[in-house]
């Protein structure tokens, strides 16, 4: 099965060559790999001490963050290596501060495994979530590097708990430890024979619980919003933003809206302007323009979300019309806000939780979404309770990444 396994990478790299010269996404990809060796061999020395993390995309950098910021801290003399798999978490991330090198991770051949573990010789090598590289994770047992899988999640569908995934399972013997979000990740790994594993929750609460502390402020929402109630609507999709539109052109005068969608190409923007008869204006026409006497902000452009949630009154996460399901629902909760959800969010165990809670409400259609929105509107004491228990559940599950250092920090010399 191992030999199916590197004999499909193989193939793989050979389409998403060719798949390259007609997608600019994918060419990202393919290009963005072709000068990693040498750069590691230019910014790493023989000498040199390093720390390896890795991270499929962009979410996953964010939810290790915490642990990487902690790392660098207790080791400030060696050097961190951030790798992505996608190009939407390295594009958007590769001028980050907190690494010393940040790169996308060679596909997991043998011969890209043996060279890139033996360029960078990490004294600590962290994989966030999830992305099991077999290559990659036997040369780091190989070579008896310390590995460590933080905020893990685990599920019956994996590869792990199929009867022909026996070459996956003994790929997770590279691990010293496993950190998993929830005890039910941890029966099943233990289900696997592994005796190794912590319940330390996720990271992602402490990474949220962090921008409390940092500067939110953004002169152009401020000028927006014009103190009036705003619902900001964050990584919609087309679904959503068809229900969401109805909403939009019935609304009362004095509320206002942000819409960031997950996807800003101009051409489904056009679309999104079109479903609006509000007064709207565009993130990258706002230029000399008085913002507060618009309806409608649309946000064309990427990483200003997280600071538009802290001027939001409520807040609708897109995403859970569709599949894999809904984005990340913990920022505009630790900013307090009543949240709503589409229906497809099962696989998302924090919003699992928040809607068992109550501080989560999933809509199905229009007429769901207008009563949700108008009572939380109408309703002042509804209101406090449901952004009370979000503020809480925040507060409530951090401290994985304290849990997680507790178990790895050892000095090295």
């Amino acid at each position: 099965m191992l030999f199916l396994y590197n004999l499909v990478i193989s193939i793989a790299g050979f389409f998403l060559k060719i798949v390259a010269l007609f997608s600019p996404k994918i060419k990202l990809f393919v290009e963005g790999r072709k000068n990693v060796f040498s750069i590691l061999e230019e910014k790493i020395q023989p000498e040199d001490k390093t720390i390896w993390f890795h991270s499929a995309s962009l979410g996953e950098y964010e939810q290790g963050l915490p642990v990487i910021e902690k790392i660098k801290e207790k080791y400030p003399s060696h050097k961190i290596i951030v790798t992505f798999f996608s190009p939407s978490g390295y594009e958007v991330r590769k001028n980050n501060t907190v690494a010393d090198i940040t790169i996308y991770l060679p596909l997991d051949t043998k011969s890209n495994a043996k060279k890139f573990i033996k360029l960078v010789h990490p004294e600590l090598a962290f994989f966030i979530k999830y992305e099991f590289w077999l290559n990659y994770l036997k040369e780091l047992e190989t070579n008896k590097v310390p590995t460590y899988l933080i905020s893990g999640i685990f599920r019956d569908n994996q590869m792990f708990f199929k009867w022909y995934g026996g070459f996956y399972r003994k790929a997770l013997k590279a691990f010293t430890y496993f950190f998993v979000q929830n005890e039910k990740s941890k029966q099943k790994v233990e289900s696997l024979g592994f005796n190794n594993v912590v319940v330390s929750g996720d990271t992602r609460f402490d990474r949220v619980n962090s921008i409390l502390e940092r500067d939110n402020s953004l002169d152009f929402v401020e000028n927006f919003k014009n103190n009036k109630p705003v619902i900001v609507i964050g990584s919609s999709w087309p679904k959503d933003e068809a229900i969401l539109a109805e909403y939009i052109n019935q609304a009362p005068e004095n509320l206002k809206f942000i819409i960031a969608p997950h996807n800003i190409k101009p051409n489904q923007i056009l679309e999104l302007q079109s479903q609006i008869t509000k007064s709207t204006v565009l993130f990258s026409e706002k230029t000399n323009k008085d913002l507060s006497n618009y309806d409608v902000l649309i946000v064309d452009t990427v990483g200003l979300l997280t600071k538009i949630y802290s001027y939001g009154t409520i807040a609708y996460v897109g995403g859970g019309f569709g599949n894999p399901g809904i984005h990340n629902i913990l920022e505009p909760a630790t900013f307090g806000m009543p949240i709503l959800i589409g229906p497809n969010y099962s696989n998302f165990a924090e919003a699992v939780s928040l809607v068992k809670l109550k501080g989560c409400s999933v809509i199905s259609n229009y007429d769901q979404l207008k009563e949700a929105l108008d009572l939380l509107l109408s309703n002042n004491s509804f209101y406090n309770e449901k952004s009370e228990i979000c503020k809480a559940f925040i507060q409530d599950n951090k401290g994985a990444t304290e849990t997680i250092i507790k178990v790895v920090y050892k000095p090295l010399l």
